[in-house]
């Protein structure tokens, strides 16, 4: 009969233990880390690919603020961006005779009180459209000057609509908004018109 008799040295054991356990963590903390920057640039990409530059973003009275807050606090962003939404004309004193601003009432509080929200746009032939109409427009966003930087969409093509009988108001910017880096130093809200 033969008996297998080894040595069991605990100390080294310990040691190949103790030292297969460092490369193990060491090892997940490397997928750890790898795994947040990756997806920290994802959703930099999702974020960037949410209003993708080469097609047409279409803005919805949902979207709306949201879209109309970043748009304004981070301008150099969506410089080239064509969108196409919906609202009312509504034009203030000092406005070129080519712009008005397509405009919706944002919902302020429970007692449906409301201020105008919208962008300013341009369009050759905008005095042929009366304050108060309802109007569908597809623009590009380039950057201009108001009182400041602004972004302005140059109307590329506008219809007259219906008032909405639904969705005619908007609501204020939600938890859904995620400012980019360039916009958690600024405190700018959206323009008020």
């Amino acid at each position: 009969m033969f008996i297998l008799n080894f040595k069991v040295n605990g100390s080294k054991i310990f040691k190949y233990f103790f030292i297969g356990v460092i490369i193990l963590l060491v090892l997940i903390l490397g997928i750890v880390i790898y795994r947040v920057f990756s997806g920290a640039d994802n959703s930099q990409i999702e974020s960037e690919t949410c209003m993708p530059k080469n097609s047409i973003s279409k803005i919805s009275p949902k979207n709306y603020t949201n879209i109309l807050k970043a748009v304004h606090e981070d301008i150099d962003s969506y410089v080239g961006q064509k969108i196409s939404f919906s609202g009312y004309v509504y034009r203030v004193l000092d406005l070129q005779e080519n712009q008005f601003i397509l405009a919706r009432d944002m919902i302020i509080n429970s007692n449906f009180q409301t201020v105008i929200v919208g962008f300013l746009c341009e369009y050759d032939d905008a005095k042929k459209f009366n304050n108060n109409v309802w109007v569908n427009i597809t623009g590009e966003i380039v950057k201009g000057d108001y009182h400041g930087d602004m972004p302005i969409v140059k109307i590329m093509k506008i219809e007259m609509v219906e008032k909405p009988s639904q969705e005619e108001y908007v609501y204020p910017p939600d938890d859904s908004y995620i400012p980019t880096m360039r916009q958690m130093g600024q405190s700018m809200f959206v323009s008020l018109f």
